[in-house]
This record gives C-alpha cells, structure tokens and sequence, in this order.
C-alpha cells in the first residue's frame, strides 16, 4: 500500500458540471494529499460524463471507472473495493473539503472512521431549512430503527483501510444507503467512530427529490435492520 488516501467519488450525469468541479477538488485533494488517488465512479450515465471527465484530467491521480447501471451506492462500494489507499474517503462532486482531508489524515492510529457531521457541535449547515429538517429526521430514524449513536452517515468520511476491507464486502445496501450500512456495520463492530464539524455550502441546487427519496430510506433501514441480525 502506497498511498495515503483514495477518494472515491460516485458521478451519474455530470457531464455540465464536471469540468467546473472536478478541477476544483483535485487542487483541494493533492494540496492536502500530494499522492492521492481520485477515483471518479460514473454508473449509468447518458450524458457522456465519464468522457468528459477523462478529458478533463487525464493523468493521475484521477482514475475514471465506468459502470453500466445508475446506483450511487454501487458505484461507491465499487470504488471502496477498486481503491488502495491506507484510508478511503468519499466525496462528492458537489460537496468535497480538503480541510476534512487533512482532518482525517491526521487522526492518530486507534480512529478507523471520521464523519464529517452536519449535526456535530461546532458545524455550520448553510443549506435549505428543508434538507436540514431531512437530516435531522433521517437521524431520528437511525436511532430508532438501527439504535445507532452516530449524528450523520450522509456526507463526507475517512475509512481506515482495515475497516474497508474487512466490512465493505458484506454490505448489502446501495442506492442511497450503501454508506449509511457501512458505518452502522462498523459501529456494531466496535471500530472507533470520530465525528467531526463541518461547515456545508451548497455548490448548486440540490438535484434529488427527498419526497421520494423518503418511502425508500424508511424500508432501507429496516433492511439493514434485518441484515445486520442475522
């Protein structure tokens, strides 16, 4: 294992939007962490995205990895498992930091996972009163219906190589909640979780509708309900 850290960052028709983003975060990505990779995990697009992106940044550290169905949980399991650096971080092209990374690359040894939580004292979450009231619920349901003591599992995190390896291939969600699996498997393992402040500025309007992104949550999280029981 050579590198530092690999962010992997899930795509679905950004062919607009990639070539003002994707040079922003890999300045932010090689200022903290000069020998990074960047895997870009495009899955199902029809706009050209992953084309657009290797003509953006065709040399390294950036990697674009093509997959042929739409499924942003996925698209980020794939690339957890394609990666190898000593921790994994996921971003996402609209929502990235390189201060988190210079956080999670300065964690001491015994931290395996690092969740940049909107809801961690200290953060500042300039997004809509809409989607902060979603957060927030979204948490209530992790509680309830997982018993989790995590604030948030959307959003940006650092996995411990270790952790990546040994819990990502037994995670059975993907869509919206490949990522929200992997940190309640690791919660129950005992790995130590650190939640971190962060400040979230919306770099474009948000592109999901959460109406419909409601129903499938609340019968995800009773899925990995039953997963993690058995």
């Amino acid at each position: 294992m050579n590198r530092s850290v690999s962010i992997v960052v899930p795509v679905f028709n950004e062919a607009d939007f990639i070539p003002r983003a994707l040079p922003e975060l890999v300045a932010e990505v090689t200022a903290a962490a000069p020998d990074a990779e960047i895997l870009i995990v495009e899955n199902g697009s029809t706009d050209g995205t992953a084309g657009v992106a290797r003509s953006v940044s065709t040399e390294p550290p950036v990697r674009v990895i093509s997959l042929p169905e739409p499924d942003y949980g996925a698209a980020m399991r794939h690339g957890f498992l394609a990666s190898d650096g000593a921790w994994v971080v996921n971003f996402d092209i609209d929502y990235f930091s390189g201060e988190f990374l210079r956080t999670v690359l300065a964690q001491p040894d015994d931290v395996d996972l690092v969740i940049a939580s909107k809801r961690a004292p200290g953060s500042k979450d300039r997004r809509s009163l809409l989607r902060r009231l979603a957060t927030l619920v979204f948490n209530v349901l992790l509680r309830t219906i997982l018993g989790s003591r995590v604030s948030d599992t959307h959003g940006m995190k650092g996995f411990r190589r270790g952790l990546v390896d040994e819990i990502a291939p037994k995670v059975l969600s993907t869509k919206d909640l490949f990522d929200t699996e992997l940190v309640i498997r690791a919660e129950r393992a005992g790995y130590r979780i650190v939640e971190v402040p962060v400040e979230v500025v919306e770099r474009r309007a948000a592109r999901s509708s959460l109406i419909k992104r409601v129903p499938r949550t609340i019968r995800g999280l009773f899925r990995i309900r039953r997963a993690i029981s058995d």
